[in-house]
């Protein structure tokens, strides 16, 4: 009998979804805007909507919080991060101050391959746009610019890069209209323009002009918070 149950137990322990399948599923309801800002995560039930124990509970809102995603208050427990307007500005100042000069050196240092690396990228931008997957176009979206920061061969800039890009993620979730991506796959295709030509001046212009875009076409009117049935947000 105790041969039996130990190998139920671990065949549960298989089927169980990993702190990483977690995290993500929780981040696609906050872009998706299923999940309200300042909505409270609770532990009881995010435990029962994905049929997992408190620990792997705890273990994926610690890395939500590590990503910015989710705000950890003591003695209140988890909740969506509601950035204010001013912290979205914020966040895009800095992109303004960091990635033209991103965009600049990825040209000058990009090889043949980097291109078709980005040109396939675009593609797969397109495809999203196209067939309206907002979540798939805000994660795609993301990754382009990632992508330039991996070409301009710079750790730091990259490590900044992709924190600012994950806090974006959440802003468009946040503020952007349901049903639109904010960052037009088009914009980025000028940027590609510019590496084809070997213009880096061009491409630094180009990303102003674009990350400018994105925070023009944002509802900066501040989030409102919200309650929400996680059990039935994420019980498949």
């Amino acid at each position: 009998m105790d041969t039996l149950g130990n190998t139920a137990e671990q065949v549960t322990r298989v089927d169980e979804l990993d702190e990483e399948e977690i995290v993500e599923r929780i981040f696609e309801a906050i872009i998706d805007q299923r999940l309200p800002p300042g909505t409270k995560l609770s532990e009881a039930a995010l435990c029962e909507a994905f049929n997992v124990g408190r620990m792997r509970i705890r273990q994926s809102l610690l890395l939500l919080a590590s990503r910015e995603v989710v705000d950890l208050l003591p003695n209140r427990g988890a909740f969506v991060a509601s950035p204010t307007a001013e912290q979205a500005r914020e966040v895009f100042e800095a992109r303004l101050m960091i990635e033209p000069n991103v965009a600049r050196l990825a040209v000058e240092r990009a090889t043949a391959d980097n291109l078709s690396m980005l040109e396939q990228h675009l593609r797969l931008e397109h495809e999203a746009h196209v067939a309206n997957r907002r979540r798939d176009a805000i994660r795609l979206s993301g990754q382009f610019h990632v992508l330039l920061a991996e070409i301009a061969d710079n750790t730091v800039a990259l490590r900044m890069v992709k924190e600012l890009v994950t806090r974006t993620s959440l802003i468009i979730g946040i503020f952007g209209s349901p049903g639109v991506s904010n960052c037009r796959d088009e914009d980025h295709e000028d940027i590609c323009t510019a590496f084809r030509t070997r213009d880096s001046d061009l491409a630094a212009q180009l990303m102003v002009e674009h990350l400018r875009h994105i925070q023009t076409h944002l509802e900066l009117n501040g989030p409102a918070d919200g309650a929400s049935d996680l059990v039935a947000i994420f019980r498949r």
